[in-house]
């Protein structure tokens, strides 16, 4: 199954595309949130779509975020290696973990706003795994039976919030609008192969981006196991799994960031693609 949420931001309704078309679930979903996802929604929403008529839905409307908001989105730092060598970082021994804050998370084609005194706003493309059940100490082997499904996430990240203003990295990554999560989120039987997915992303028409995730240096079984070793991860939580080469930190001869005007097209093999238009901080 392919899980849409669509509507005006903050009233977002549940649908599913089939056959290219979104329908509307709401009479049989309240929402993609923890008690979905926890209580074998899945499995209850493909069988009565099976007998259910479903509202047909106009594809001309908002997409908001594939799933409500999580608990938590936990993201993997430097996981490809050709990233790692463009920031002049080590290969890690371990998984680098760090937080993004929630309230960061918008729908797949809403604006970027550069944040308030930033001048170092930067793109990632990366695979965002959704949690199905409760994890905790989960093994390697059993990892891929803890997933509901994938999405296309770009972790927007303000570089000199991240890097020059001391502390940990969730201060350059939490800014309203930088976490773009859709257009959907696929179960893991709509996907053939997780570990051989292109990924890419452009800024004004221009590939910057161009990686696949046969190129992870830490796979997605080896990550839920991981992560689960430190935290309990909970239904509907999100795991954003890291970014190729090619952001604007890595850029030679110097690095250049976004700017008002600009337009972020990105997208991932069998998980669409999504459109970001940047938008200058017009609040106080």
């Amino acid at each position: 199954m392919k899980l849409i949420r669509f509507g005006e931001a903050g009233a977002e309704k549940p649908g599913v595309i089939i056959n290219d078309n979104y329908f509307d679930v709401s009479a049989l979903v309240k929402d993609y949130n923890e008690e979905f996802f926890g209580g074998d929604g899945l499995e209850k929403l493909r069988s009565a779509i099976e007998s259910a008529d479903l509202p047909q839905v106009d594809k001309g409307v908002r997409l908001g975020p594939a799933l409500a908001r999580p608990s938590k989105i936990i993201c993997v730092g430097l996981n490809y290696k050709d990233h790692a060598a463009e920031t002049n970082a080590p290969i890690p021994a371990e998984p680098i973990l760090f937080f993004k804050a929630t309230s960061a998370i918008v729908g797949p084609n809403d604006d970027l706003v550069i944040p308030k005194n930033s001048k170092k706003t930067d793109w990632e493309v990366e695979l965002a795994i959704v949690i199905g059940k409760k994890a905790s100490y989960v093994s390697e082997e059993n990892a891929l039976d803890y997933i509901a499904g994938y999405a296309l996430h770009n972790d927007y990240s303000e570089r000199e919030f991240q890097l020059e203003r001391n502390g940990q990295w969730v201060k350059g990554k939490s800014c309203d609008t930088f976490a773009p999560i859709g257009p959907f989120m696929a179960t893991q039987d709509e996907i053939a192969d997780i570990h051989n997915l292109r990924l890419w992303l452009t800024v004004n028409g221009k590939t910057l981006q161009d990686g696949n995730t046969s190129n992870l240096i830490f796979n997605v079984p080896f990550m839920i196991s991981y992560i689960s070793q430190f935290m309990t991860l909970l239904p509907g939580d999100v795991i954003s799994t890291g970014t190729p080469a090619g952001v604007g930190l890595g850029q030679k001869p110097e690095p250049w960031y976004l700017k008002a005007g600009d337009v972020v097209e990105l997208g991932i093999d069998s998980l669409g693609t999504s459109k970001q238009t940047v938008k200058a901080y017009s609040g106080n």
